[in-house]
C-alpha cells in the first residue's frame, strides 16, 4: 500500500519509488506537513520531524499549548483568521461576518484507485491497482464546514495529485472567498523559481528568479490560462540542469483564472499554494451543497529538469488525455488558413485537397470562412450557417469528396463568441457577458457567449450537433480568441456574481463532454489565437492544442522548447507554414521548418500546390515512418535555444533502441567553432547506427538500411557527444543545406542487434 497510516503516532505516510510525503496530526487535530522528497523507510514514528518553539510574539492556538503557534509549523491545508499569520488556502464569509476557520480531523479514508472529479478535468487510472488516494476529512464544529482533503499516489508515477472538497453540512449559507487546490510548506527557501511567461506569439518563455521574503506568483484573470503566465511552476535548486538535482513542478489542471505562489517568510520556510485565483471569487454554499476545486498535479524528481518533465509528459500523455485518438497516430493534417485564409469556394478547397492527398496528407482542415456571412472577422460567429454561396453542397458534400480522396475532413469553430452582426445577438443580446449599465468592450470584433449559462450551452451543443453529425466531420479545431471583460452573468442573482467565472470555465467543460461523448470518434484540438489556453485541464478534451500563431521555425524553437517542460510534445500543434512567415516576414529554408514541426502534432499550413511535390512526399513519408517515435517517445530537451546560436533536442524510443535528434543552427557564422551534440536517454553499452537524414536522403521505406550510416556506443554519444560540425567551420565550398541562416540536422539513431 503506497498510504500507510501510523495510528499511534497520528501519521500518514504516502509514498512511492520515487518519494515519500509525510503528514501528521498536529496537536489541535489540523494536520500538518513533515516531510516532501526523496523515498524514506518507512517507520511508526517521525515526530522528530515536528519542531515546536516558543517564539517572540507568538500567539499559541490554546492556553494548554505553550509552544504551539500554526505560524511556526509546516501545515497541510491553514485557514483564514488562525495563529497563522501567512497567506491561507481556505477563506470564507460566515453569516456573522466573521471569517476565522479551524477544521480539524474527523476522519480518512484510503481507498485503492482515484475517484473522479465531477464537472472537472483531472488524471485518471484505468485500474485500482494504479494507484491509491487518501481522503483525509476535516470538520470546522462552529460552521458545520467539511474540508476533504484528497491526495492521490501513483504508482508509476513520480507524481502526487491533489485536490479538495469542501461540504457545507451546517444550517446556515457560507461563501468561499479563497478555496485553493492545494498547499505544501518546505522547510527551506534555497529554491529558484521557475515560470513560463510571455504573450500572443512568444507564449511560455521559462524565466528563473531567486526565491526571496516575500511572496512570489504567477497568475491569470483573464478568464482564461492566458499567453501571459501558465498554471505550471518549478521550484528547483541552484544547482539543478537539465540532467541532475532536484526539483518540484506544480501543474494546475484548469483553464481559468488561476494563482500559483510561493511565500518565504522570516525563518526561510517556503508556503506553495496554487488554485483558483481567488481576485472576484466567491461561491456561495448553501446547506448540503459541495464545491470541489480543481486538481493540481505535483511531481518531484532528483534527476534534473529533464526527469521532471517527462512525468508530466508520460502521466498527461497517458492518464489526462481520454478516448481514441490518445493511443492512436495522429494524422499528418493541411489547414487551410494561411493559403486561402477566408478568400475560397468548394473549387479552390477541393484542388488544394487534392494536392494534399496526392503528397500523402491524411486530415484537410477547412479553417475560418466557411459559414454565413463570413468573408471578414466582423461577422457571422454565433449563428453557424453554412455559406453554400461558397460551399456547393454544403460540409457534408465537401466532406464526401474529401473522405472519397482519401483523408478525414476537419473544420474550424469559435463557438464561444458571437459577432455583433449575428442574427443570434440580435434575438439574445442578454446572452453575451457585461455588466448591466455598461457599454460592453469589444475585441476582435466579437462578444463573449455566456457560458455559465446553460440555455446558451444547450444552443451551442445543437448548433454543433446539426453540423458535425450530418457533416461527417472528424475533427474540430476549437478556436477562443477573446478574454473576459465586465464578468457579470445575467442568469446569476447579485450574491452568486463571483461564481461567474468559474461557472464560465464549468460550461466550457460540460460543452466538450457532451460533444465527445456525442461524438467519440472526433480529434478535437483547442486553440485560443494561438497559445492563450494551453494547459491541462483542456489536454483533458482535446489531445492537442495549437501552440502558437506564431509559425516562424525559429520563433518555434523557443516556444515549443519552453512548452516542452510540462506538456508532451504530441499535445504541440506545431504545422510547417508558408515564407516569407505570415507573423515575422521571416524566410525560413523548407527543410527547418519541417525539422522543427515534426517534434509535434505535425502538418501543414500553407498552398501545398506551390511548392515540389518530392520534397513534400519525402517529408511526410519520413514523418509517418517515425511518427509513433516521436509521438510515444521520451523527450530530451538538448541545448536552449534561450541560450545561444545552437539549439538541440531528442526523442528516445522507451526501450532505447531508437532515436531521432534534431539539431538547429540559428544564425551562419563565419569560420565557426566546431560543434558536438551530446545526447541522452540511450543505452551506454549499445552499438547504435547514425544517419544523417539529409545527406543520407533516406526514403521512408528503408526500414533501417541506411547508407552513410556512422556507427557509435551509447556512452560516447552522451558523454563525447555527436559530431555536427558543419562547412561553416571552415573555408571550403558549402553544400546547400550547410550555408546560410537557420539551418537543421536530423539524425535517426538504431541500437544494433
Amino acid at each position: 500500500m503506497p498510504v500507510i497510516f501510523h495510528s499511534a503516532s497520528r501519521t500518514f505516510h504516502l509514498f512511492n519509488p520515487f518519494y515519500s510525503y509525510l503528514i501528521k496530526l498536529l496537536p489541535d487535530g489540523s494536520p500538518g506537513q513533515l516531510y516532501f522528497g526523496p523515498p524514506l523507510t518507512d517507520r511508526e514514528d517521525f515526530d522528530r520531524l515536528l519542531e515546536l518553539r516558543n517564539r517572540p510574539l507568538q500567539v499559541n492556538c490554546s492556553p494548554q499549548w505553550d509552544c504551539f503557534s500554526l505560524d511556526s509549523v509546516k501545515l497541510e491545508y491553514p485557514c483564514a483568521g488562525t495563529t497563522d499569520f501567512r497567506r491561507t488556502a481556505l477563506e470564507v464569509s460566515q453569516p456573522n461576518g466573521g471569517r476565522t476557520l479551524e477544521p480539524r480531523y474527523l476522519r480518512h479514508e484510503i481507498t485503492p484507485g482515484k475517484p473522479k472529479l465531477s464537472g472537472l478535468p483531472a488524471t485518471y487510472v484505468e485500474e485500482d491497482s494504479e494507484a491509491d488516494t487518501l481522503t483525509l476529512v476535516l470538520l470546522d464544529e462552529p460552521t458545520g464546514l467539511q474540508v476533504s482533503l484528497r491526495y492521490t499516489v501513483f504508482a508509476g508515477h513520480a507524481a502526487l495529485a491533489r485536490s479538495v472538497e469542501l461540504e457545507n453540512t451546517g444550517a446556515a449559507p457560507l461563501t468561499l472567498t479563497r478555496a485553493m487546490s492545494f498547499c505544501l510548506d518546505l522547510p527551506e527557501s534555497d529554491y529558484q523559481w521557475m515560470e513560463f511567461i510571455g504573450g500572443w506569439g512568444k507564449e511560455r518563455t521559462p524565466v528563473l528568479r531567486d526565491l526571496a521574503p516575500g511572496v512570489t506568483s504567477v497568475e491569470s484573470v483573464q478568464g482564461c490560462s492566458s499567453a501571459q503566465e501558465n498554471p505550471f511552476v518549478i521550484l528547483k535548486r541552484k544547482e539543478t540542469t537539465e540532467f541532475a538535482g532536484e526539483a518540484v513542478g506544480l501543474s494546475l489542471v484548469y483553464s481559468g483564472n488561476f494563482l500559483l505562489q510561493a511565500q518565504v517568510d522570516s525563518w526561510e520556510t517556503t508556503r506553495l499554494m496554487g488554485g483558483i485565483h481567488p481576485e472576484g471569487f466567491g461561491w456561495a454554499l448553501y446547506p448540503g451543497e459541495r464545491f470541489t476545486t480543481p486538481e493540481a498535479v505535483l511531481a518531484y524528481t532528483r534527476s534534473g529538469l529533464n526527469g521532471l518533465s517527462q512525468t508530466y509528459h508520460t502521466l498527461y500523455r497517458s492518464r489526462l488525455v481520454r478516448g481514441e485518438w490518445r493511443d492512436k497516430p495522429r494524422p499528418v493534417l493541411l489547414n487551410s488558413w494561411e493559403a486561402f485564409y477566408m478568400d475560397f469556394d468548394s473549387k479552390k478547397i477541393l484542388s488544394l485537397a487534392q494536392s494534399a492527398a496526392d503528397f500523402g496528407v491524411e486530415l484537410f482542415v477547412l479553417d475560418d470562412g466557411w459559414f454565413f456571412p463570413r468573408n471578414d472577422d466582423t461577422q457571422g460567429l454565433g449563428d453557424w450557417v453554412v455559406d453554400c454561396g461558397k460551399l456547393y453542397g454544403g460540409i457534408r458534400y465537401l466532406s464526401g469528396q474529401i473522405h472519397a480522396m482519401g483523408m478525414l475532413f476537419g473544420l474550424w469553430f469559435e463557438p464561444e463568441m458571437v459577432s455583433p452582426n449575428s442574427r443570434l445577438y440580435e434575438n439574445h443580446p442578454d446572452w453575451i457577458v457585461q455588466t448591466p449599465g455598461r457599454q460592453p468592450g469589444i475585441g476582435r470584433n466579437q462578444y463573449v457567449l455566456d457560458l455559465s449559462r446553460k440555455d446558451v450551452e444547450n444552443y451551442l451543443f445543437e448548433r454543433m450537433e446539426q453540423i458535425l453529425g450530418p457533416g461527417m466531420v472528424d475533427y474540430v479545431k476549437w478556436d477562443m480568441n477573446r478574454c473576459i471583460t465586465q464578468p457579470y452573468s445575467g442568469a446569476l442573482p447579485p450574491h452568486r456574481q463571483g461564481e461567474f467565472y468559474h461557472r464560465y470555465i464549468l460550461g466550457v467543460y460540460s460543452l466538450y463532454e457532451r460533444l465527445i461523448a456525442r461524438f467519440p470518434h472526433i480529434l478535437f484540438e483547442s486553440c485560443a489565437s494561438g497559445g492563450n489556453r494551453f494547459d491541462p485541464g483542456m489536454l483533458y478534451y482535446a489531445p492537442q492544442a495549437w501552440c502558437s500563431d506564431n509559425t516562424d521555425a525559429i520563433a518555434r524553437l523557443q516556444i515549443q522548447y519552453g512548452t516542452s517542460y510540462c506538456y508532451p510534445i504530441s499535445s504541440i500543434g506545431s504545422h510547417v507554414s508558408v515564407c516569407p512567415n505570415h507573423q515575422l516576414s521571416r524566410t525560413t529554408p523548407l527543410y527547418t521548418r519541417f525539422g522543427v514541426a515534426m517534434f509535434g502534432a505535425f502538418g501543414y499550413e500553407l498552398d501545398i500546390r506551390k511548392v515540389e511535390e518530392l520534397e513534400y512526399k519525402w517529408q511526410i513519408g519520413l514523418f509517418k515512418h517515425y511518427r509513433s517515435l516521436l509521438q510515444f517517445g521520451d523527450f530530451y530537451r538538448l541545448k536552449s535555444p534561450f541560450e545561444g546560436n545552437i539549439a538541440g533536442w531528442m526523442v528516445v524510443s522507451r526501450d532505447k533502441t531508437k532515436a531521432i535528434v534534431g539539431e538547429y543552427k540559428i544564425l551562419a557564422q563565419a569560420n565557426a567553432p566546431y560543434r558536438r551534440l551530446k545526447l541522452a536517454g540511450l543505452k551506454p553499452d549499445a552499438l547504435y547506427s547514425v544517419v544523417d537524414f539529409w545527406n543520407s536522403r533516406i526514403p521512408a521505406s528503408a526500414s533501417g538500411k541506411f547508407n552513410q550510416r556512422l556507427d557509435c556506443y551509447g556512452d560516447e554519444l552522451m558523454q563525447a557527444g555527436l559530431v555536427t560540425t558543419d562547412n561553416s567551420s571552415g573555408n571550403t565550398s558549402q553544400t546547400e543545406l550547410d550555408q546560410g541562416d537557420f539551418t537543421c540536422k536530423l539524425f535517426y539513431l538504431e541500437a544494433q542487434p
